[in-house]
């Protein structure tokens, strides 16, 4: 008889230390098994000269991040003006994914809030997002001169976040061979 009830209560109490465990998680830090990886391969059209392709063997020897952000997304949209303001020293090679948009949408946003990205291409399927395990946007990725990914920020970037981690590793990988 108390077994009856006995297993029920156990099995509630496991499941609200699970609850209790998961609620403590920071969902940006979410690893990638990118990370220290070959970066994954794409050939995709340019968002504002759709005959001209960019991928990622176009960057082999320079450190570069990857942005993927679209119209759609309000996250973007609180993150651009950081991207913006860090793009003009020009220390950084910025490559912007616009992901799942359309590239009239992408190309009215870029030219009403300004354009941080050297080159921006368009995944309009999202199969290069795949590749690359967006799961959301915005995602920031850092490619060594190797074209290995070497850092995965999920979330919006912020000044904290461009001062203490992205600009560290990217002068780190610069100094690098």
């Amino acid at each position: 008889m108390r077994l009856r009830f006995i297993l029920p209560l156990m099995a509630f109490l496991v499941m609200v230390i699970f609850l209790g465990i998961g609620l403590k998680l920071d969902p940006h830090d979410v690893p990638s098994p990118l990370i220290n990886k070959p970066a994954p391969v794409f050939t995709l059209p340019q968002l504002h000269e759709p005959q001209k392709t960019f991928s990622p063997a176009d960057m082999k020897g320079k450190v570069w991040l990857l942005n993927v952000w679209a119209s759609w997304c309000v996250s973007c949209r609180q993150e651009h003006v950081y991207l913006t303001e860090f793009a003009r020293n020009g220390s950084m090679n910025l490559m912007g994914l616009n992901y799942k948009d359309e590239p009239a949408a992408a190309m009215q946003w870029l030219e009403r809030l300004g354009n941080p990205y050297k080159i921006s291409i368009s995944d309009i399927d999202g199969m290069a997002g795949l590749d690359w395990g967006v799961y959301g946007v915005p995602e920031t990725f850092i490619i060594d001169k190797k074209g290995i990914v070497r850092h995965k920020q999920t979330g919006p970037v912020d000044p904290t976040i461009l001062q203490t981690i992205i600009m560290p590793l990217i002068e780190q990988l610069n100094r690098e061979s």
